[in-house]
């Protein structure tokens, strides 16, 4: 089986949020992967959102995209060197929800000192039938 990547950088700002969600949603109907391209979508949206959000400005950011043994491999690389928290659920906190759901829908995820920045990552296995 082949391995098949993909290397995009985009400017850390709002527009980029949905542009990484629509490169993700076509590179992988292009690919043809099995994951859930919803759940591929969505994950990604919070993985940049938190870039936007908490690094912003002029800092790098570049999305990573490897499809290889049926598995799907997703990153976001920024400048920052701050790690990602799983926040506790709040109701007085209405935000800070995202990496929950990350932990939740992805087979495996994490984060790792980068260049002086940071990789924050997912994967997704084959996706199952009901």
């Amino acid at each position: 089986m082949s391995t098949l990547t993909a290397s995009i950088d985009l400017v850390p700002t709002a527009p980029s949020i949905t542009a990484a969600r629509h490169v993700v949603l076509e590179l992988l109907r292009v690919w043809g992967t099995p994951q859930d391209r919803d759940d591929a979508a969505l994950l990604v949206t919070e993985l940049v959102a938190n870039v936007v959000d908490h690094v912003g400005g002029e800092a790098s950011l570049t999305l990573e995209l490897t499809s290889s043994e049926g598995w799907l491999r997703i990153a976001v690389r920024d400048g920052s060197s701050v790690r990602p928290v799983v926040q506790e659920l709040s109701r007085a906190r209405p935000r800070g929800r995202g990496l929950r759901m990350v932990q939740e829908i992805a087979d495996r995820w994490g984060s790792e000192d980068h260049q002086g920045g940071k990789r924050v990552w997912f994967e997704l296995g084959p996706a199952q039938d009901p």
